[in-house]
């Protein structure tokens, strides 16, 4: 139970957030770098928060795939378009699937134990702009043996077990016996409830809608969004939408099982920023947060049952809080396939009624290095907006690991 890396925060809170409009894969972001994504959730994050950027000690940055030839600047450069001072550094964070929680954890970690007062917390990913890439071409091409794959869908497979990651989502399915059935009305839920979220204006609480901007720094180029005149400006998240089961059942299998395009995660393209901050600069500046960021957890798993990764983070976070899953209201675990949150919820022995409020990623989207921010956030909102005191945002990973975040609702904190 104690195995894995865990940290712990007296003192720690997320101040504000904010994520970008989800946007489905060669949609409306398509042509977007997650840079731009980033600085934009950057910017509206510092600004919901009232937050000068010269505030910032540190920029903690998460992305997954190299979706632009200049990703090595990623962090960096979302600091310094977010108006951020040069001698603050920036730093880039991958943990796959669990990436945007393991960002907001090494800010706890930042604001702790490293003297500084605010982090900057952004997660960008496009899924849309994955490259067509070779790998062993740089000393030319041999006669049959070109080879160019696409990154996105090659990216699926784990080939330790040789299983792509809807495989080890059948895997669950067949180890917990869940039907394609049950899987169909898990998504049905998670499309139902965020629609429902959606009409009563939930989601609109995190979203900053993004149009066409320029970005600028001084003595520096330009860099910015350019949507499409057609898309105008993006609100809304656009893989929600009215999904019964009805329709839901007459999608083929995706993996040669019970995973389908429709019960499995959405491919999206989006942003999230949140800000860490420490409590002394919360004192003293008389701020009300939005949670407090209490423990994490990162473990490892079996990489051919990978999606069970949050059971064992959350009962390590659990026993390494002295808290039982009663105690908590709400959680959040990352819908990666249907069959997976339904494995985990089984082996929790987790009511589902705390699990996915406002739906998950089935309905709202996966942009990997943004979900875990967006799980947070949400999750926070969520707490507050029903007087809740606890909650856990968690999240399977590639390749067998589990992350879980353990947040606390500051008007409910003893």
């Amino acid at each position: 139970m104690n195995a894995g890396v865990a940290g712990a925060w007296r003192d720690a809170w997320l101040l504000d957030g904010c994520r970008t409009p989800f946007a489905d894969y060669t949609g409306a972001f398509a042509q977007v770098s997650p840079i731009d994504l980033g600085i934009k959730a950057a910017r509206e994050a510092l600004s919901r928060a009232e937050m000068r950027p010269e505030t910032i000690g540190t920029v903690i940055a998460g992305s997954v795939a190299q979706a632009s030839f200049d990703a090595y600047m990623l962090p960096r450069h979302i600091g310094l378009y977010a108006g951020v001072p040069q001698e603050v550094p920036a730093h880039l964070v991958q943990r796959v699937c669990g990436t945007g929680i393991e960002v907001l954890m090494q800010a706890a970690d930042a604001v702790t134990h490293k003297g500084v007062e605010a982090a900057l917390c952004v997660g960008a990913e496009s899924m849309s702009r994955n490259p067509v890439a070779a790998y062993t071409h740089r000393n030319g091409f041999r006669m049959g043996q070109v080879e160019f794959k696409d990154f996105l869908w090659e990216a699926l497979l784990d080939p330790a077990p040789g299983l792509t990651m809807g495989g080890t989502a059948e895997n669950l399915a067949k180890r917990y016996r869940i039907g394609r059935e049950a899987v169909d009305v898990f998504a049905a839920r998670s499309f139902a409830r965020a629609v429902a979220a959606h009409e009563k204006g939930f989601f609109g609480g995190e979203i900053t809608p993004v149009s066409s901007e320029t970005f600028r720094l001084e003595g520096y180029a330009d860099r910015g969004i350019r949507l499409d005149r057609k898309a105008g400006t993006v609100d809304l998240d656009t893989h929600i939408r009215p999904s019964p089961v009805e329709a839901l059942a007459n999608i083929r299998p995706a993996f040669g099982g019970v995973q389908t395009g429709g019960n499995s995660s959405g491919v999206v393209d989006g942003a999230a920023a949140g800000i860490v901050v420490s409590g002394a600069w919360l004192r003293g500046e008389g701020r009300t947060p939005l949670a407090r960021l209490v423990a994490g957890v990162a473990v490892g798993c079996p990489p051919e049952v990978m999606g069970i990764g949050p059971v064992p983070a959350i009962r390590s976070l659990l026993q390494r809080t002295g808290l039982h899953l009663d105690d908590i209201d709400l959680v959040e675990i990352n819908e990666a396939f249907a069959a997976q949150v339904m494995a985990c919820a089984r082996e929790l022995e987790l009511d589902e009624e705390r699990l996915n409020i406002h739906g998950g990623a089935i309905a709202i989207g996966h942009p990997l290095a943004a979900t875990g921010i967006r799980l947070a956030i949400t999750l926070a909102r969520s707490l507050r907006r029903l007087g809740l005191r606890r909650g856990i945002a968690s999240a399977c990973i590639g390749g067998g690991q589990g992350i879980a975040l353990l947040i606390e609702n500051p008007e409910k904190t003893a």
